[in-house]
């Protein structure tokens, strides 16, 4: 695909997704009118960063090709928050939490990299099992019971905003996908990564280190993950050993929804925060005018669909 095709596409994935997002919003304020407040974007924005990191390590991983898929990063938000917490309550520095988050994050995002690089196993084999792992150390450490103590200084980045925009979506997420549209738009690390993604054979004869660049996909959406789990820290003041809980596929719906290839090698990283303002719209105006979270997810696996045969249907006719 050229690279104005690309944009092209890019550009009416876009343009498709905002479609969605205003027939979406101008139904519920029709079926509840009083949905039409500010608080609401707030509370949309408020939910939309943690779903937001992980959907941006989901996309790295996914870009990378080689069958790359992280179902780990539930487990891993879950498992880092607790970790961090416990590292706090045993004595460690309370200034290195977020340090501690970031670390353990990407410790643990770099084991599934070895998993997959090292030992060969596939990633979606090796992810479900260290999401099994993970998420039962989780529960495990905590009998499930959330870790309190999560120092004063730090619940303001959870809790505060600016102007009805939360503190974190502004000094973490909205940063964080600028920095991941840089590297993968202007440096020769993000030209490796569409590469591999696009053909992993071609990208070795060129030189690429391949297993090099994936198993630092792994570690980087660990990372995210850690920044997720720094988040839910600063949001509600203590660690959860369940908040993760379905991070996994709601990043894959986000990132399928922003236009990523689950094959790898196309995509980008504005489609994935587009879809993931749209699904936390879904939700919240869900929740606002009272229908189960049984019919939530049940919904947004239909928009999935949806979303997938209008980018495909035209596809197929050219073809």
């Amino acid at each position: 695909m050229s690279a104005i095709a690309f944009a092209r596409r890019g550009g009416s994935k876009l343009a498709l997704l905002a479609g969605l997002w205003l027939a979406l919003v101008v139904g519920l304020v029709i079926a509840a009118p009083a949905i039409l407040q500010p608080f609401m974007a707030t509370t949309v924005l408020q939910f939309s960063t943690i779903l937001a990191l992980v959907s941006l390590g989901q996309t790295m991983v996914v870009l990378g090709g080689g069958a790359g898929i992280d179902l780990s990063l539930g487990g891993n938000v879950s498992l880092t928050s607790v970790l961090a917490m416990a590292l706090v309550r045993a004595g460690g520095p309370a200034a290195l939490l977020p340090l501690f988050c970031i670390g353990i994050g990407a410790l643990l995002g770099g084991v599934n990299g070895f998993l997959v690089t090292r030992i060969r196993l596939l990633p979606l084999i090796a992810t479900l099992a260290t999401l099994f792992i993970y998420g039962g150390l989780a529960v495990a450490l905590t009998g499930g019971l959330s870790i309190s103590g999560v120092p004063p200084w730090l619940t303001p980045l959870g809790r505060g905003s600016v102007s009805g925009v939360p503190i974190h979506f502004l000094v973490i997420a909205l940063p964080t996908f600028a920095l991941g549209a840089l590297i993968l738009t202007q440096t020769a690390w993000g030209r490796w990564i569409y590469a591999m993604g696009h053909n992993e054979r071609s990208a070795r004869l060129v030189g690429v280190d391949v297993d090099g660049v994936r198993l630092t996909l792994y570690a980087v959406s660990g990372l995210l993950a850690g920044l997720a789990a720094l988040v839910s820290l600063a949001w509600f003041g203590s660690a959860r050993p369940n908040i993760g809980q379905n991070l996994e596929l709601d990043s894959l719906a986000a990132i399928l929804l922003g236009g990523v290839s689950i094959s790898g090698g196309a995509g980008g990283v504005g489609g994935v925060l587009a879809a993931v303002l749209l699904i936390e719209t879904l939700k919240t105006g869900l929740q606002f005018v009272n229908i189960n979270s049984i019919w939530q997810v049940g919904i947004v696996g239909a928009l999935l669909i949806v979303v997938l045969l209008a980018d495909h249907l035209p596809n197929r006719r050219t073809s």
